[in-house]
């Protein structure tokens, strides 16, 4: 068709469309476009909902009915998805199950359990200037460990997470 909802995409990536979902917030907050007001809230709290469905085993992420229902132009979304594919191949080229130990129980639930707190904390931070798009680039992280069992990449999303804390206690003094 001529747009493409919330839905239309969860149905299309199946059982792995929470870990993909995850990203997609994620990946707005990153951008520059997480200045526009209230944006990092509602990536944040679309982080957090989707991270607890994904910590209750849940198959697809609950999200509100209008979340589900918004529409994207589909020309516009294909040339989302084929920008996409230049980043997607990086991660590809560098990702490989790492440190599987990281993905045994009960360290599994970490990754996932960061993303519910950044996603938690988003609306709270959002006056500190890049703490989001910090905390979107943990969740990025940490998502694409979950995906691909890398512990490297969950490392490196805890690290930044740890950075995305201390952001606060600096911008305070």
């Amino acid at each position: 068709g001529e747009t493409v909802s919330v839905d239309d995409v969860m149905e299309a990536l199946g059982g792995r469309s929470l870990l993909a979902l995850l990203l997609a917030p994620a990946l707005v907050v990153i951008t520059p476009a997480s200045g526009i007001p209230l944006l990092s809230s509602v990536c944040g709290i679309s982080i957090a909902l989707i991270a607890a469905a994904a910590l209750l085993a849940r198959r697809q992420a609950w999200l509100p009915r209008w979340i589900r229902r918004r529409r994207a132009d589909a020309a516009r979304l294909r040339k989302g998805i084929d920008w996409m594919r230049g980043p997607a191949d990086w991660v590809d080229r560098r990702t490989r199950p790492r440190l599987a130990a990281l993905f045994r129980p009960p360290l599994d639930r970490l990754p996932l359990a960061l993303c519910l707190l950044c996603g938690l904390a988003m609306p709270a931070l959002e006056l500190v200037p890049f703490t989001s798009s910090l905390l979107g680039l943990a969740c990025a992280l940490l998502a694409i460990s979950v995906l691909v069992r890398d512990g490297l990449f969950a490392t490196l999303g805890g690290a930044v997470v740890l950075v995305a804390a201390a952001v606060p206690l600096f911008v305070a003094t």
